[in-house]
């Protein structure tokens, strides 16, 4: 119990004195006129309160992110906390803090066209690239997990309303009204109420696991992992014997670094009234998610009497879902229920129809293209048209270049903040050094993976090694030709 307690205060204590040091090196200048107050124009540049702005990017970012993929680590046992707050401080919370920074000051804009302004016109391309596959992958995947999960719901077996491809035109349907109308109309109605729910739930789950659960860990099975002594085989953490590196930090994304963050930064950007409410908004909604994250690890490692095995096999039979379902209608009974619904299927819609939003964004900002109506029909009707084809394709599938897409991005973004900061003369390792470190872990995996090269998965540590010492001697060099004046 005390490791949770632990991680908890670490993710708050890091907010409270970590990120005013991050704060201090982006140059926040409060007195700047914001993009939403130079360009408002009534869809996509609208003043939002600093409240309203916190839980749409934190239900933007968090959706089941941070939910299914801390059950899918708590296979590897306690360490996926220590990988969650770790990941988050130095990774994530910089990562989407610069994210938001970047997007204020350039006007709002997508990353691609802030790489083009920090590097050239090659990385922007890259950036378009990677960015516009990932937006597409997230959308598409949270069309059809939300579609299946409705579609499988036993109160509409023998009707209408079990067939999967009819889930996936209403989950359509909203995103189309959702990328197309203007942010006001619904985001920032349905969003802040989605927010609450999210924390709610987690309290609730937090506070029944702490009271109930059979296997709440302690400091000292983060050590027993590594030697394997456990009093019952059923407690010994990752029985399938899976590398912790790089798959863990593949697995858990949301909660520590993702990606998919940095798409959604300028949707936020656009509508905050000041560059002080950067901070809280970005960097609070990330601390906020990697609590998300380490409640639903502790789910998967405290709350099954069967210990991993029983976590493994419930797994094997449906899913992340079936764990969600499992433990909230399990810890909280009936309304537990409704809340395991609401988050493996709302939950995801929220953050496919940003995503799709965030699509016509980058493509608007990359062509110039101007926002009147008839533009954004003809970008959302075909974006929309697209992915449903796609949802046809093998889930997994796109799962998989999901979160190769997903750590490419983050490293990108790290590395962009990382010239941000080297151009304002001052304390880049911030962001530097979690840049090699994803930069490590993104080569290692498409080195070892089978949509990558391949090779041996005992390649991957050297191989990792071997791209950190590169990229930390490179930096070096770097920092010791700087020459620009601290701001």
């Amino acid at each position: 119990m005390l490791i949770f307690f632990v991680s908890i205060a670490i993710l708050i204590l890091g907010y409270k004195f970590y990120s005013p040091f991050v704060e201090k090196q982006a140059g926040i200048d409060t007195a700047a006129v914001t993009p939403q107050e130079r360009f408002s124009e009534g869809v996509d540049y609208v003043a939002i309160s600093p409240v309203k702005a916190f839980l749409i990017q934190f239900l933007n970012v968090a959706g089941v992110g941070p939910i299914f993929g801390p059950i899918l680590g708590a296979v590897y046992g306690p360490v996926a906390l220590v990988w969650i707050v770790i990941g988050n401080i130095i990774g994530g919370a910089v990562h989407d803090y610069f994210s938001g920074v970047m997007s204020i000051k350039e006007d709002g804009k997508s990353l691609p066209e802030i790489a083009g302004h920090y590097y050239n016109v090659v990385f922007k391309g890259v950036m378009l690239v990677f960015t516009a596959m990932l937006l597409f992958f997230v959308g598409v995947v949270f069309i059809m997990s939300p579609a299946g999960l409705l579609s499988n719901l036993s109160y509409f077996e023998g009707t209408f309303l079990a067939g999967n491809t009819f889930w996936v035109l209403v989950i359509l349907a909203y995103y189309f009204l959702a990328t197309l109308l203007p942010i006001d109309k619904i985001i920032t109605k349905l969003y802040p109420a989605f927010g609450v729910l999210m924390i709610v739930m987690t309290t609730l789950i937090a506070v029944a696991l702490l009271m109930e659960a059979p296997h709440l860990p302690q400091v000292a099975d983060i050590f027993a992992y590594f030697d394997g002594h456990h009093e019952h085989d059923f407690l010994t953490p990752n029985p399938d014997g899976a590398p912790i590196w790089p798959l863990l930090f593949l697995t858990i994304t949301c909660g520590a670094i993702s990606g998919f963050h940095s798409t959604q930064a300028p949707i936020i950007a656009r509508c905050l009234t000041n560059e002080k409410y950067v901070r809280p908004v970005y960097y609070g909604a990330m601390m906020c998610e990697g609590i998300v994250a380490c409640v639903w690890a502790l789910a998967g490692i405290a709350a099954f009497p069967g210990g991993y095995v029983e976590l493994k096999a419930m797994l094997a039979q449906g899913g992340p879902g079936l764990v969600v379902n499992h433990i909230a209608t399990g810890y909280l009974g009936v309304f537990g229920g409704v809340m395991a619904i609401l988050a493996v299927a709302v939950f995801p819609i929220t953050s496919g129809d940003t995503a799709f939003r965030s699509l016509r964004l980058t493509i608007v900002d990359a062509f110039n293209v101007p926002q009147s109506l008839r533009n954004r029909l003809l970008l959302s009707v075909p974006i929309l048209t697209i992915a449903y084809f796609m949802t046809l394709l093998d889930f997994s599938l796109i799962w998989r270049y999901f979160a190769f897409s997903n750590m490419l991005l983050s490293t990108s973004v790290l590395w962009l903040a990382t010239k941000y900061l080297f151009d304002r003369g001052t304390f880049h390792w911030i962001a530097s050094v979690p840049a090699v470190i994803g930069t490590s872990m993104t080569v290692a995996y498409i080195a070892t993976a089978g949509i990558g090269l391949n090779l041996p998965a005992d390649y991957s540590k050297p191989i990792g090694v071997v791209v950190a010492v590169i990229g930390l001697v490179g930096l070096v060099m770097a920092h010791n030709k700087r020459t620009v004046p601290a701001v």
